[in-house]
């Protein structure tokens, strides 16, 4: 080859290059933060967060989404917070160090609300699919979000349909101390309180118990014909096999965090009956609910528990707040976030001026013959 020949060669060689080069650094990259219980008796709730958040980083980056110009890559970085609220907050510190873009998570209301501290300190945007203590967005931080109602919304609901519609007589409230189990404990005293309701007793446990006899003997003494739950479900599976081994024959009723398949496999036959009120609407009563759920099964070969889909959806609304402001950066997209609308998985979203959903919804469900049934909506 002439000299003149290589040298132009070698010239578009390294043009080449360094065109390659440029196009590569102009990508970006995004760290979708998730904090949850990925070990510990929480697990399976926590992987379900994980999971919702997996689908949702894989169908964005599908699209070939491009922000700021540049083609933008997401990507996830997991931090596993043992449902502990000390380990929470070294979580949330570590996902503030590691510079995610947004935190989906977490899962537990006592390890939300010390964590949320830390990424509001950071100007770090939280988006909470699970936890449902009314506190995590009243705190006055201009960061942290929630897509699920609240204790107070669902709780309030029970307690109200405790007194008015089942008509009970005499309610008695077990709760598992937690932020959660604890919540919805409250807020049900108050609203059968509010509804001229009588409660004839309140026990507690811990959330890792296994016998509940000393507990539900008591509300036996009491002929309670309705009891309420503040706990999640394989607790609840265990008390409601309990009752019917005392001849307790009281109404069970549980708050958000029972409505789960495993209830009715650990519960048996016992578990015919029980009814609960959960977050949101009834899934497959939404246009994209079944669809989700098909492929939520068809991808990781399990069933969804309750929180992936409200997970998918926090993912996808900081997307889209990225995208409307064109930048990745918190300080630049955290407007849009807050003012930004998303018609989600779970329904439409938008937030109050706290961070709180606006447009909350619980559901009743109650087993009849083998299966959660949904009865009733309250939004």
């Amino acid at each position: 080859m002439p000299a003149n020949k290589k040298f132009t060669a070698a010239i578009c060689t390294v043009a080449f290059s360094l065109c390659a080069i440029q196009v590569a650094g102009a990508q970006e990259f995004v760290k979708i933060g998730v904090a949850a219980p990925l070990t510990g008796n929480n697990a399976a709730y926590g992987q379900d967060v994980e999971n919702g958040v997996e689908l949702a980083v894989e169908d964005a980056n599908a699209e070939n989404i491009s922000i700021g110009g540049k083609p933008t890559q997401f990507s996830i970085k997991a931090e596993d917070d043992q449902a502990d609220p000390r380990i929470g907050v070294l979580v949330a510190q570590r996902l503030v160090d590691q510079n995610v873009s947004v935190v989906i998570g977490h899962f537990n209301s006592s390890t939300i609300l010390p964590a949320s501290k830390i990424y509001s300190a950071a100007g770090m945007p939280m988006i909470n699919p699970a936890a449902t203590n009314a506190a995590i967005t009243q705190q006055g931080s201009k960061t942290i979000f929630s897509i699920i109602a609240t204790d107070a919304q669902n709780a309030g609901n029970a307690g109200k349909y405790a007194v008015e519609v089942t008509q009970a007589k005499r309610i008695a409230i077990l709760d598992d101390r937690t932020a959660f189990g604890q919540g919805e404990a409250d807020n049900f005293a108050h609203a059968v309180k509010s509804a001229n309701g009588q409660i004839v007793d309140r026990q507690y446990t811990d959330n890792k118990a296994v016998d509940f006899s000393a507990q539900l003997t008591h509300i036996k003494s009491t002929k309670a014909d309705l009891l309420f739950f503040g706990g999640l479900n394989p607790q609840a599976a265990m008390i409601a096999k309990r009752m019917k081994q005392l001849g307790l024959h009281a109404q069970l009723l549980g708050g958000g965090g029972v409505v789960e398949p495993n209830f009715i496999k650990l519960a048996g036959n016992a578990a015919e009956g029980t009814m609960a009120w959960e977050y949101g609407h009834p899934l497959t009563s939404l246009p994209q609910g079944k669809s989700f759920e098909e492929k939520y099964a068809k991808k990781f070969g399990i069933d969804m528990l309750s929180y992936a889909p409200f997970a998918y959806d926090a993912t996808w609304i900081a997307i889209k707040a990225m995208q409307a402001a064109n930048s990745t950066k918190a300080i630049d997209y955290l407007p849009q976030l807050r003012s930004g609308s998303f018609d989600g998985i779970t329904g439409k979203i938008e937030f109050t001026d706290s961070g709180a959903l606006k447009h909350p919804a619980t559901t009743l469900y109650q087993v009849k013959n083998g299966k959660w049934v949904a009865l009733v909506t309250e939004s």
